[in-house]
């Protein structure tokens, strides 16, 4: 079963338990992964659906920020709850230790010294953690590692 039909399964499950939060949350990934399909032309590809479901996941993370300086932690609840809704259709989240270990990998393969060759260092990193771990907690340690 790929993804995208993991995913309709999934919606049809939720709406017969009326798992209102749930159904939402699926409901607004099959329409971002519709448009992106329609704006392609063709059927998407799980690594593409993996970097839709992480680009709603930064979204999300994001909107949680706002809402908590906003003080409405009611919205800040429902976006974390949505998120780790999100997390079921990626593969297992890389823990920062184990994105520090690949990264020295990557650093050393490459030959990377000072933070001038971060772009490269991320390229290659990127692509080997694809939907295992977000760019941005990528981006953190790779500096910390570069300088």
């Amino acid at each position: 079963m790929t993804l995208n039909q993991k995913i309709i399964e999934d919606l049809k499950n939720s709406i017969k338990a009326r798992d209102e939060v749930r159904t939402s949350c699926l409901r607004m990934l099959k329409a971002s992964l519709k448009n992106k399909q329609v704006e392609k032309g063709r059927e998407l590809e799980e690594e593409e659906i993996q970097a839709i479901i992480s680009s709603m996941i930064r979204k999300g993370k994001d909107s949680i920020k706002e809402f908590s300086k906003g003080g409405r932690e009611d919205l800040a609840l429902k976006e974390e709850e949505e998120i780790s809704i999100f997390y079921e259709y990626l593969p297992q989240q890389l823990t920062p230790d184990e994105i520090e270990k690949a990264l020295k990998e990557v650093i050393s393969e490459m030959s990377a010294e000072s933070p001038k060759d971060l772009g490269k260092v991320m390229k290659l990193a990127m692509s080997r953690m694809a939907g295992q771990a977000q760019g941005k907690e990528v981006n953190e340690i790779a500096r910390k590692l570069l300088s």
